[in-house]
């Protein structure tokens, strides 16, 4: 297939819109596997997702097209875009493979894999595109050529927590790969304890810090549980724990980092308070600190990739740790993972007092859809325009415009 054909199959795709897929939707297929057979749900699912992936993959590599030509040209942007080209011509192997055959499906799950791994690196290769962009002679990027990477940065990584969600799925059910319970649904927890995932993510959290600052503020968490009154004291949701990790994870980063820079001279450092309010249709966490607050000058651009409060981390040679803080990619991708199942981050903060961050949750997982990207005429003047139109969902107030 030349350059010519290739470019014309993912036009092809790319007109189809993505099909939004609910928690609920996710797990009632798992659970089928029970019901119909493991054959006839992995025929089903190869069928689904041979065509599925090929139309997200489409959707977003049509708007890699639209990227500003400094940063297109950037050789870590030209990596990412050979990964996308390739893992797209992969799964068009199967465009018209008989589904019938298991050892088809077989190879399909094993390719899928394959793409996953590859795909890995892609929030890293990506942020070091702009890295580089900035570095370069052009490094004075103007205002709407950051409007328009801010833009399409939120999509890229929206599509690619999309697509990774999806191959996590099949492969779990139908690979050789082990969910992390035996009540997960692929990565589905249909009882996902809220505070036991917020716990996990502080005890790391706790750990990282104390290895950068040898100490670390102590967690202070209550639960209210409006629902379910005989469990007041604990709230679970069908939920992804992986995604609600990532996303406290990276805020208790920010708040013990804080808190460990204001208060140096300080013999003990004041708690991490969270609150976990589960009610009929919403869960909210909220996380609060009193680290000394964000400027409010900065509060426009606290959600901008590649804009951090913190310094630029430095080599830690010898030291096999992540950075505390430093990179900016954190706050972003955190609301995109809260944002991925309806819900959403929101982050208030009081200058010289501290800091509250509000997760937002669904607590019926038939509304816990995915927000998708979608590559239409109004995406392509979005690239021209301050305008936020292109996003696929199946809960109606989010199928014009979402920004």
């Amino acid at each position: 297939m030349d350059a010519k054909e290739k470019q014309k199959m993912i036009d092809e795709y790319s007109h189809f819109n993505p099909t939004p897929m609910s928690i609920k939707q996710f797990v009632e297929f798992g659970r089928s596997l029970t019901v119909s057979g493991k054959e006839l749900c992995a025929r089903s699912s190869f069928e689904f997702l041979r065509r599925e992936l090929l139309v997200r993959l489409a959707n977003i590599m049509k708007e890699i097209h639209l990227l500003p030509e400094s940063l297109l040209s950037q050789s870590s942007t030209k990596i990412v875009q050979h990964w996308y080209e390739q893992s797209f011509f992969e799964v068009l192997n199967y465009e018209h493979a008989d589904p019938h055959d298991p050892e088809i499906i077989k190879k399909f799950t094993a390719d899928l894999t394959t793409i996953r791994n590859r795909h890995a690196g892609v929030v890293e290769t990506m942020a070091q595109g702009v890295v580089e962009l900035k570095n370069s002679a052009e490094g004075l990027v103007d205002s709407a050529t950051r409007s328009s990477i801010q833009y399409f940065l939120d999509r890229f990584y929206m599509m690619r927590i999309s697509i990774r969600m999806l191959i996590n799925q099949h492969t779990i059910l139908f690979g050789g790969e082990k969910p992390f319970s035996a009540q997960h649904v692929g990565t589905i927890d249909p009882e996902c304890d809220l505070q036991a995932v917020v716990d996990d993510a502080y005890v790391n959290a706790r750990s990282l810090c104390e290895t950068y600052y040898t100490r670390a503020p102590e967690l202070q968490i209550h639960c209210i549980n409006t629902v379910d009154k005989e469990r007041n004291s604990s709230a679970k949701i069908v939920y992804v724990p992986s995604h609600l990790y990532h996303i406290t994870f990276e805020l208790f980063k920010n708040s013990m980092r804080a808190l460990c820079e204001r208060t140096e001279e300080m013999a003990t450092l004041a708690p991490i308070q969270v609150v976990i309010v589960k009610s009929a249709e919403d869960v909210a966490i909220k996380m609060s600190d009193l680290g000394g607050g964000i400027p409010q000058k900065y509060m426009p651009r606290l959600f901008e990739y590649m804009f951090s409060t913190a310094p630029a981390p430095v080599g830690n040679e010898g030291m096999n740790v992540v950075p505390m803080a430093g990179y900016g990619y954190g706050l972003p991708l955190s609301r995109l993972y809260a944002r991925y199942f309806h819900g959403d981050l929101q982050v208030y903060s009081m200058h010289g007092y501290g800091t509250d961050a509000i997760i937002y949750l669904k607590t019926l997982s038939e509304s816990a859809s995915e927000l998708l990207p979608v590559f239409n005429k109004s995406v392509l003047r979005q690239y021209k325009t301050s305008r936020t139109h292109g996003w696929s969902s199946n809960q109606s107030k989010f199928q014009v415009e979402w920004g």
